[in-house]
């Protein structure tokens, strides 16, 4: 019993460090349509939190989920994506480069979801992070991407 006690007492210690080095992150952006995306969209706005947590003061790594949103062009829906994703950071003095590796859900009427993709590339200072990124959604062939800047908040 006091074996189990203290495997208990160890684990949840475990836990609750690695709880405590985590980085719950909140971002917006918004970018221009590139590629395939360009010939049906004009504008392309996002929204993703993520949970980061640390191996040493360098790497990052965690779970993401967003919401990327193409403005049609004149006779043409909007179109919208639903990005569930693993995110990594690699950061050294302020500089972060990041990917994010996951499927988007396609959620709007006949659309397919596909491959997802983020590189990423970013100043942080004081909580607030200047983020410059590629995100691209790939399913048969087509290719519906956009150049984006945002803002990440970490909380």
């Amino acid at each position: 019993m006091k074996k189990l006690l203290l495997l208990i007492i160890f684990l949840v210690g475990g836990v609750t460090s690695t709880y405590a080095q985590g980085d719950l992150r909140l971002g917006i952006n918004a970018g221009v349509p590139v590629g395939d995306a360009a010939d049906y969209s004009s504008f392309n706005a996002g929204a993703d939190v993520a949970y980061l947590m640390g191996f040493g003061d360098i790497f990052q790594v965690g779970p993401m989920v967003g919401y990327s949103h193409f403005f049609g062009e004149e006779g043409v829906d909007d179109f919208q994506f639903l990005p569930i994703a693993a995110t990594a950071r690699f950061g050294l003095a302020g500089l972060e480069l990041g990917l994010d590796l996951g499927y988007g859900l396609g959620i709007s009427d006949d659309l397919d979801g596909g491959f997802y993709y983020r590189p990423k590339v970013g100043f942080s200072l004081f909580g607030l992070g200047l983020i410059g990124s590629y995100t691209g959604f790939s399913n048969d062939g087509d290719s519906l991407s956009s150049v984006n800047l945002g803002l990440e908040f970490r909380l």
